[in-house]
């Protein structure tokens, strides 16, 4: 038995000698780039296929591009693609599989299809850009009006990068003088969490919307493989529905991404960004100095006509106040004498009339008292008549027993003592 076993080297190199045939030679393999990275001027990386409905991986492999053919392959991707061979992006690739007895299995690249690459961004471009268009939203933003000026901006992009220090340089020594207020929300502008960063940024701005008349994006230069991150649909829904202008400036001029395509409005650089707002600012700038012109005009012209006019009543008010003077005195002496005969018309007859009015009344209060006298007596006599004294005075008498009156003979036991009121004095007896 022992004799029969394989070393684990013997092993691997039979796996290497069955690997090295044609079906696993050469072979033209699609899948997306992981993990890429130069050392010792090799290029290494993983190989990934990713399930398109659930974007989970199905297959990985190790692969790797010899030095020997790193620099032309790389090269030459670049300058058909525009791209840097980089992580998150799809390729073809003509690899063949190689067994190693230390390293185990991996992929020889030994060359690339750009064509490919090229196909597979424009074709998922495309798709972004038609599912935005049959949703409605491909051309929201670039419908919001942007305010003139727009000298409140929120700005999203990395906080130590040179292209945000130069859009800040450039909007705030501009030679109009207009004044800016910024502040920056920071945000990831490359890598895989790009479109998760700058939406979170984005959603900050617009819960303090009010603050601000528009959203730059920016970020300086860099590989054009760190701008797959702005073809994602996420991203640009989001962009597409933000209630305030987004300006974009992320790229260079043969550089577009779907959020170019989505933005209020596009533009090359961070600079070319502020340079696009100065302009604005100042093209709202000449307008007000243009209209203060008119109005400058228009109120000048005014003013002298009206001095005209003036001059003209002065020459007029020597001889027109006399007369004017003459006229309002004799209107007034004519009002005053109307005046004085109506006041005489209607006070004379009203005079009359109170005088019966006061006789009147007069005889009334009198006639009124007297009755009220005589009901006042009737009332009087009728309370003497009925008081307590009366009574006693015609010969009756109160029987009290502790103070209270006596109403049945019965309730008062013999022995009692009681007091009996008289209409003249008290009498104390003792029943039996």
């Amino acid at each position: 038995m022992d004799a029969a076993a394989l070393t684990l080297l013997q092993l691997n190199q039979r796996i290497a000698g069955l690997l090295n045939v044609a079906a696993t030679q050469n072979v033209w393999v699609v899948a997306e780039l992981s993990d890429v990275g130069v050392r010792g001027g090799h290029c290494y990386m993983e190989l990934l296929q990713k399930d398109p409905e659930r974007g989970t991986t199905v297959a990985r492999a190790r692969a790797a591009i010899w030095a020997s053919n790193w620099s032309r392959i790389s090269a030459g991707f670049k300058a058909a693609t525009g791209q840097e061979f980089a992580t998150g992006i799809k390729v073809m690739v003509c690899a063949s599989a190689a067994y190693h007895p230390v390293y185990g299995l991996s992929l020889v690249i030994s060359n690339v299809n750009p064509e490919y690459t090229i196909g597979d961004l424009v074709r998922r471009r495309r798709e972004i850009l038609v599912r935005l268009q049959s949703e409605g939203i491909l051309e929201l933003n670039r419908r919001l009006a942007m305010p003139e000026p727009a000298l409140r901006v929120a700005v999203i992009s990395s906080a130590g990068a040179a292209g945000y220090g130069d859009f800040l340089n450039q909007l705030y020594h501009n030679s109009q003088r207009l004044r800016f207020t910024t502040c920056l929300f920071p945000a990831v502008m490359q890598g895989e969490r790009t479109a998760v960063s700058v939406m979170d940024a984005l959603d900050t701005i617009e819960a303090e919307a009010d603050r601000w008349d528009c959203v730059v994006i920016i970020r300086g230069g860099g590989a054009t493989s760190d701008l797959i991150a702005f073809d994602d649909y996420a991203l640009a829904a989001h962009v597409a529905r933000f209630p305030l202008p987004v300006v974009v400036g992320i790229g260079h001029e043969r550089d577009v991404t779907v959020l170019d395509y989505v933005a209020n409005l596009r533009v090359k650089t961070p600079t070319a960004a502020a340079e696009w707002l100065i302009s604005q600012g100042g093209r709202a700038l000449e307008r007000l100095r243009r209209i203060g012109g008119e109005l400058l005009q228009s109120l000048t012209d005014r003013i002298a006509g009206h001095r005209t006019q003036l001059a003209c009543c002065e020459g007029l008010l020597p001889t027109a106040s006399g007369a004017c003077v003459e006229r309002s005195a004799s209107q007034l002496r004519n009002r005053v004498e109307a005046l004085a005969a109506i006041c005489s018309q209607r006070i004379l007859p009203q005079t009359v009339r109170l005088d019966h009015l006061a006789d009147s009344l007069g005889n009334r209060a009198m006639s009124a008292i007297e009755r009220s006298r005589i009901k006042l007596d009737g009332k009087e006599a009728l309370v003497a008549a009925l008081s307590p004294e009366a009574t006693l005075r015609r010969g009756y008498s109160v029987t009290r027993v502790g103070g209270m009156a006596v109403r049945d003979a019965a309730s008062v036991p013999s022995g009692t003592r009681i007091e009996t009121q008289l209409a003249s004095g008290t009498m104390i007896s003792v029943t039996e």
